[in-house]
């Protein structure tokens, strides 16, 4: 079915009073209702002005061939989008002449470049001083490289949608997109250039679009490609992280970092400005395509893009199981599932939220052996070749393969409407 931008408007005026001064203390959400148009009606607050047409956002690209678009740009054509649903005023350096879809797919959220303020230097504090803040089954991200350990909360994520940082000596940048509940790690380094990324100010399929403030390219935060700008055609590298309870993080990893509230800007950390967006009768915000019927538009799904084939696993069939053993191809993979994490987009305070549980991926063969698991109801799995007992992490904490560690698949966990957007072909596990 086609579903319609309904709230757009109200978004603008909500958008507008609060570009009236920088960092103004948000307004309580109005709790959901049961009606299947739903969204968000309180979203962050700006640190820019209003713009009088909505903004655009970013791209970067890889290897440019010779295209249309190319030859525009040598000849001096103006390849500037008319479209009326993204401003291009702010954009001085995106080259309109390079993009791979579509401008009419792009349509602004509301804020301009940077309105939703990016964190460029993260502040971090540890496990113990986080604990005075954040409640045990709130949702952290977890990211880890080369032993470099890092937690970062979606308390305060869900106000900043992106992060640049560097974590075991790799230039990262950490989003996340409310409104398709994804968030992504991706390496952030093309062609040997470190890129600083911020948020555009514009969705497409609902997702979040960020640029790079190197040539002003706007990406998908959704596929890590670039759409429009000099870097069209390039993809960035996921980097594999997780979305986990902050009592399962700080336990396994005492001595990690966290990032921390101080910002550099006023923001109500811990209160979902999205409260009611995950109700599972609602619409998604600006989306205009069909929704696949296979699962409500708002169903939580585990996805994985491994040897040319998708999988959407529900987090109903895995709540219901806890560890399933599949194959994708050639590779043998098992989705773990345990409780312990509450939803960032339910109830106005996070702490207060459903508890979701959180998923992780992962190929199990380990040292040539293939391992067939299941749960022990505690949130911990056994292998029934060797009855070592492994955590949501991977990690063997016990039995003969006590300190293995088994090798992540990346995957992330989204709102079936826009995986499924943008990856149509994909089997969907039930259970």
């Amino acid at each position: 079915m086609k579903l319609t931008r309904l709230f757009f408007l109200p978004l603008l005026l909500v958008l507008a009073a609060c570009a009236s001064a920088p960092d103004p203390e948000p307004t309580a959400a109005p709790e959901p209702t049961d009606v299947p148009t739903e969204t968000p009606t309180d979203i962050p607050p700006t640190d820019a002005p209003e713009p009088t047409d909505p903004p655009a956002t970013e791209a970067p690209a890889e290897e440019t061939t010779e295209t249309e678009e190319n030859t525009a740009a040598q000849s001096g054509e103006d390849c500037t989008p008319s479209t009326g649903q993204i401003a291009t005023s702010y954009w001085e350096k995106t080259n309109w002449c390079l993009a791979s879809v579509d401008f009419a797919e792009f349509f602004s959220g509301g804020p301009p470049p940077d309105g939703i303020p990016p964190i460029d230097a993260p502040e971090f504090v540890t496990t113990s001083e986080a604990n005075s803040w954040i409640a045990p089954n709130e949702p952290v991200i977890s990211v880890e490289i080369d032993g470099d350990v890092r937690a970062y909360p979606l308390q305060i994520l869900t106000w900043h949608e992106i992060v640049n940082d560097e974590v075991g000596g790799v230039p990262v940048t950490v989003t996340f997109c409310p409104l398709c509940n994804s968030a992504i790690t991706f390496d952030r380094r093309v062609d040997g250039e470190v890129l600083d990324f911020g948020t555009s100010g514009n969705l497409r399929n609902s997702d979040l679009v960020m640029y790079d403030r190197q040539t002003e390219s706007w990406w998908q935060q959704f596929t890590g490609e670039a759409l429009v700008g000099d870097y069209t055609g390039t993809t960035l590298t996921f980097v594999p992280s997780q979305i986990v309870g902050w009592q399962e993080f700080r336990t396994t990893f005492p001595e990690a970092k966290v990032l921390s509230r101080e910002t550099g800007h006023a923001r109500d950390y811990g209160r979902n400005p999205y409260a009611g967006y995950d109700n599972i009768n609602a619409s998604p915000f600006l989306f205009d395509g069909d929704i696949d019927g296979r699962l409500p538009a708002m169903a939580r799904v585990a996805t994985v893009d491994l040897n040319d084939e998708t999988v959407a696993y529900t987090f109903d069939a895995l709540e219901a199981n806890n560890a399933v053993n599949d194959s994708i191809g050639d590779t043998d993979v098992v989705v773990f599932w345990a409780g312990g994490a509450n939803s960032a987009l339910g109830a106005s305070q996070i702490a207060e939220a459903e508890d979701v549980g959180s998923t992780a991926i992962y190929n199990r063969n380990i040292d040539g052996q293939l391992l067939t698991f299941s749960a022990n109801g505690d949130g911990s799995f056994t292998d029934a070749e060797t009855g070592s007992t492994w955590n949501i992490f991977g990690a063997a904490t016990a039995g003969d393969l006590a300190g293995s560690q088994l090798d992540q698949v990346v995957s992330f966990e989204h709102f079936w409407f826009s995986w499924a957007a943008f990856q149509p072909e994909t089997r969907v596990y039930e259970g």
